[in-house]
């Protein structure tokens, strides 16, 4: 039958099945659009150490005055402090993830004070409260990170599948940690510990909620994007002088993206650390 010798009810009804499907398509796209902007919401508020601690450095660089009693340095150990009592008071971190928390920290500082001596990047203002170097707000920005990974697994429900042996993390947790050590004297491991990531994450998915719905990423993918936005992090913190690479030292520049590589082992051992508090849970099937 054409479609001009369709009987009226039936060229009214297709009408209102073509009336139908537009309503369902923007609900679905309204749907879509709902669950972003709560995925946003709920990143943000998993960074809310991180970003409050950039958000200090920026402010700072472009208000410090010159002649202030305290160093800009001193100041935001001061102010990376009180926001972690902040957090704990107002139950924002566990005391279990606070510990955790400390470990990035004097994890993170015995890093800064050997890559500070061989030259990867200079801290360029004075200040009092410091380990040679290397100034002590410096740990809270490691601790930035693990405050993200915990608060981010509680605020997403995020369940694994496919998660290798804990014991393997740790393992390979380990290696990253010397190897960045070790490469100043060793042939550097990298490539062979990205390919030990791959074949122990490889396989595995986690699930997560940003509205009602489960949804589900690639263990590697989710591991990869958080680095890159650490990344961008990174260039914010140091186009705010909080540190220099040697590149930057006569003028900002954009952070190499070879750093992503960096980040995102460094992911990993963030990962592996905040597994001691939350051990990864399996998605039911």
């Amino acid at each position: 039958m054409h479609r001009s010798d369709r009987l009226p009810w039936e060229s009214w009804g297709r009408r209102k099945l073509d009336a139908l499907q537009v309503v369902a398509d923007r609900a679905a796209w309204s749907r879509l659009g709902f669950t972003f902007l709560m995925f946003g919401i709920k990143q943000a508020y998993a960074c809310l150490f991180g970003g409050a601690m950039l958000g200090l450095i920026l402010v700072t660089f472009l208000l410090w005055p010159d002649d202030a009693p305290v160093s800009r340095y001193d100041f935001l150990v001061v102010g990376a402090v009180l926001i972690q009592a902040a957090m704990l008071g107002l139950k924002l971190e566990s005391w279990a993830e606070a510990r955790v928390i400390l470990l990035f920290h004097i994890a993170g500082t015995i890093m800064e004070l050997f890559k500070t001596a061989h030259g990867s990047w200079v801290y360029p203002e004075d200040s009092v409260l410091r380990i040679g170097a290397v100034p002590l707000f410096s740990g809270f920005m490691y601790a930035a990170v693990g405050s993200y990974i915990a608060r981010v697994q509680r605020i997403f429900h995020i369940r694994v599948r496919g998660y290798p042996p804990v014991w393997t993390t740790w393992v390979l947790a380990a290696a990253i940690y010397v190897n960045f050590f070790a490469h100043h004297w060793l042939p550097d491991i990298r490539t062979g510990l990205f390919v030990a990531t791959a074949l122990l994450f490889g396989r595995g998915w986690f699930w997560f909620t940003a509205n009602r719905t489960r949804l589900k990423m690639p263990l590697l993918l989710g591991y990869l994007l958080v680095a890159l936005f650490i990344w961008f992090a990174e260039n914010l913190g140091t186009l705010g002088r909080a540190w220099a690479y040697p590149g930057q030292q006569a003028g900002w520049e954009m952070v190499s993206v070879s750093k992503l590589g960096s980040w995102f082992l460094l992911m990993i051992i963030s990962v592996v650390m905040v597994s001691l508090v939350h051990r990864p849970e399996e998605e039911p099937r």
